[in-house]
């Protein structure tokens, strides 16, 4: 059995370039994010809203239009909203398990 040495060479130290190692890659514009808008059901939960959102959908069979309710979860970072607001909401990154919406503005104030 043959036992080689390897020989070892001297690495030149590389020259530092003024540009950096990788090039920078330019601000893309997220999707464009989904906006509803609705009333606050709910504010009992902390920095959470109960947004229901009520749109008009056309019965298939009948023709008649029919009003459809969704509930939303959403984030209230300043605790903003009450009960019977008009808010708008955006989509976001999940923030828990149900809840992937933030409070972007309330429209009108409940009396």
């Amino acid at each position: 059995m043959a036992v080689t040495k390897k020989t070892e060479t001297k690495k030149e130290p590389k020259e530092k370039s003024s540009k950096p190692a990788t090039p920078a890659k330019p601000q893309q514009a997220r999707g464009l994010r989904k906006r509803q808008e609705g009333m606050v059901v709910s504010n009992k939960m902390e920095k959470t809203v109960v947004v229901a959102v009520v749109r008009q959908v056309r019965h298939a069979t009948y023709g008649k239009f029919v009003r459809r309710t969704k509930k939303f979860y959403a984030h209230d970072e300043s605790k903003q909203c009450g009960i019977g607001d008009r808010v708008r909401i955006v989509e976001t990154r999940p923030i828990s398990k149900l809840k992937c919406w933030k409070v972007e503005a309330v429209i009108t104030k409940a009396e």
